[in-house]
Parts: C-alpha cells; sequence; structure tokens
C-alpha cells in the first residue's frame, strides 16, 4: 500500500504532495509503534507463562481470570463515566486495567492448556 492509498483509506481525496508524505509518515510510525506495543505486550504475557501462581498474583485480589476479566470491564466503565479531571488523574489506573484485562483474556482462552503442558 503507497501514501496515496493509505491516505484514501483515510478518507483524502486531495492530492497535495505534503498532505500524502504526512500520510505516508504516519503509517510508518503507527506500523513501528504497533510492533513495539505487539513486542511488549507479549514479553508480559511470556512472563506469567511460567506458573499459575504468578498469573494469580498479577491479576489479585480477582481469583480467577473470568473475575479479573468483569473487575476491569467494570473498572472501564466507570472510568469513561467519570468527570475528565479525575479521568486525567486515574489515566494509571485504565492503563493498568487495560493490561490486567489484556493478560486474563490470554490466561482465560490458554492457560490451562499451557499449565497441562507444564504439569505434564
Amino acid at each position: 500500500m503507497d501514501a496515496a492509498d493509505f491516505a484514501r483509506a483515510c478518507g483524502y481525496t486531495g492530492d497535495s504532495p505534503a498532505l500524502l508524505e504526512a500520510f505516508e509518515a504516519i503509517r510508518r510510525n503507527g506500523i513501528a509503534q504497533a510492533r513495539e506495543e505487539h513486542f511488549r505486550r507479549k514479553a508480559v504475557i511470556d512472563k506469567l507463562k511460567q506458573s499459575e501462581p504468578l498469573f494469580l498474583a498479577a491479576i489479585g485480589p480477582a481469583l480467577s481470570a473470568q473475575e479479573a476479566i468483569e473487575d476491569t470491564a467494570r473498572f472501564i466503565a466507570c472510568w469513561r463515566n467519570m468527570p475528565r479531571w479525575r479521568q486525567e488523574r486515574r489515566l494509571p489506573d485504565l492503563v493498568r486495567a487495560r493490561q490486567q484485562r489484556l493478560v486474563a483474556r490470554f490466561f482465560r482462552r490458554y492457560g490451562h492448556r499451557l499449565w497441562a503442558r507444564e504439569a505434564a
């Protein structure tokens, strides 16, 4: 996909070289940032694959992956209903909740297989 195709996919219909160059820079940086975020998330998951107690400590005080997902969904919904000034103060909590939700979803799907393989 070249810069013009990406710009059209984003809704830009013009042909300004400067704007096409800007769209290309956005596309390149977006891909690099997405790869970086993927590897960061993968590193967190790989650390927790070692054992089930380590995973349970990471999602604490929840007692299961399903409970952790419900807790994070509740917090995210609550965060969205907060006033802007309170949202800004609780932003680190939102980041932590999203990270916990990602980890809990992964281990809800694949944890039993991973730890059964480890036990065998």
